[in-house]
């Protein structure tokens, strides 16, 4: 099958900390910051996601704007000049990042999180101990995800996974206003009774580890997660015939956790429930010299009883 050719855009001349770089019409500042390879700190994006500039983690100062302006959505026009790393641009980042670890529980944040709270400078503790924290129940309804709403951002991606921007089911929204605001399921139900149907795609996109696989939780509140001892396997889905390719995430040969590639052009990160869930057969938990998910040992024991 031959592979279409895009349509060419048309290239503008933009400026970013004072070096001259072409773009594609229609690019976003960040999608010429990333090509350039210049960091801009994101939390709300990902690129299988629209931006909704919700975090303003990316902001930079653009020449001629009264404001700072958000490098995840703003197009790029001819003659823009544009400064990533200027003071202002710096203290403004350190606020949201402080802030945001001011109110929740970010030490399971995505790696370059805690790294740009480190390398910004932030304080959150200067806030003082009475300041307003996020503070909500662990919600464990299966074994298959654990919501732990205390590390919640209010990035927003799950809420866009679970509608228009991949699955479709709307499982998710937003209640609440103000600092009351929360993610929930739609009309705020009990997961079992919403439209839920456990893709796990939310917690393909979490930043922080508020959508966690219940085994990898598990292994956390333990203390036995060991980065050091894990690996990533590249496979396919055996479930079906649509070719989506996982990683299979391993501790001591056992699977605490799956993603897909965001760039896999069957999947763009996302999967359906065997392929996120669907693991036990390929090394079960081991309980007593036997596998959970090894139903044959469970039919010899019960007719030797």
């Amino acid at each position: 099958m031959s592979t279409p050719v895009p349509i060419p855009r048309r290239k503008v001349t933009v400026r970013i900390d004072g070096t001259e770089r072409a773009a594609a019409e229609g690019s976003t500042i960040l999608d010429v910051c990333r090509d350039a390879g210049v960091e801009v700190p994101t939390i709300c994006w990902a690129p299988t996601i629209t931006p909704v500039n919700a975090c303003r983690v990316c902001v930079v100062e653009l020449e001629g704007s009264r404001t700072l302006v958000p490098a995840c959505s703003r197009r790029v026009t001819e003659g823009m000049e544009i400064r990533t790393g200027g003071d202002r641009v710096r203290a403004s980042r350190r606020m949201v990042l402080e802030l945001l670890a001011s109110s929740v529980d970010l030490s399971r944040a995505e790696a370059d999180i805690l790294r740009w709270l480190e390398e910004y400078g932030t304080d959150p503790e200067r806030h003082g101990p009475d300041r307003a924290r996020v503070s909500e129940p662990v919600r464990r309804h299966d074994e298959l995800y654990v919501r732990d709403y205390d590390r919640c951002v209010l990035c927003y991606k799950c809420v866009d996974a679970c509608g228009t921007e991949a699955q479709y089911t709307f499982a998710i929204a937003v209640a609440g206003r103000g600092f009351d605001a929360r993610i929930s399921t739609e009309y705020d139900v009990e997961l079992p009774e919403s439209a839920c149907v456990y893709c796990g795609n939310c917690i393909g996109v979490c930043p922080t580890g508020a959508l966690i696989f219940t085994r990898e939780f598990d292994l956390r509140e333990s203390g036995g997660f060991d980065p050091e001892a894990q690996a990533v396997t590249t496979t396919v889905c055996p479930y079906c015939g649509v070719g989506c390719n996982l990683e299979l995430h391993t501790q001591d040969d056992e699977i605490f956790r799956v993603t897909s590639p965001d760039d896999h052009e069957v999947t763009s990160g996302h999967l359906c429930i065997k392929g996120r869930f669907g693991f036990e057969y390929a090394g079960g938990r081991r309980r007593e010299g036997r596998t959970e998910a090894d139903p044959a040992t469970d039919r010899d024991e019960s007719s030797s009883a």
